[in-house]
C-alpha cells in the first residue's frame, strides 16, 4: 500500500501533502525534523490520508492534492479540525 498523506503545522499553521509507502514511520521523520522541508515547521499532525493500492495512484492523488481543488477538498473534509484550531476555512 502506498499513503497520501496531510501533516498540519501547529506552527505556521500552513499544510504539507506526501506520499509514502510507510505513513508511521514518515509522519515519525517529518516530526523528528529528518524531513528538510518540514524540519523548521514542527510539531506536525496527521490531519488526512488516503491509501493507494500502487505508487503511481498514490503520486497522481498527490499531485491533485496540491493543486487549488485539492485543497480546497482538504479543507472541506477537515473543516471542523481548522475551527477547533483556529483557522479560518
Amino acid at each position: 500500500m502506498y499513503y497520501v498523506y496531510v501533516l498540519f503545522s501547529d506552527q505556521d499553521k500552513k499544510f504539507y501533502t506526501g506520499f509514502t509507502d510507510d505513513l508511521r514511520r514518515r509522519v515519525a521523520e517529518h516530526n523528528a525534523g529528518r524531513v528538510q522541508s518540514t524540519s523548521d515547521r514542527r510539531p506536525l499532525i496527521l490531519v488526512y490520508y488516503e491509501a493507494c493500492l500502487n505508487q503511481e495512484d498514490a503520486i497522481h492523488r498527490e499531485k491533485y492534492l496540491k493543486t487549488t481543488f485539492g485543497k480546497e477538498y482538504i479543507r472541506k473534509r477537515i473543516n471542523n479540525f481548522l475551527v477547533e484550531v483556529g483557522v479560518n476555512t
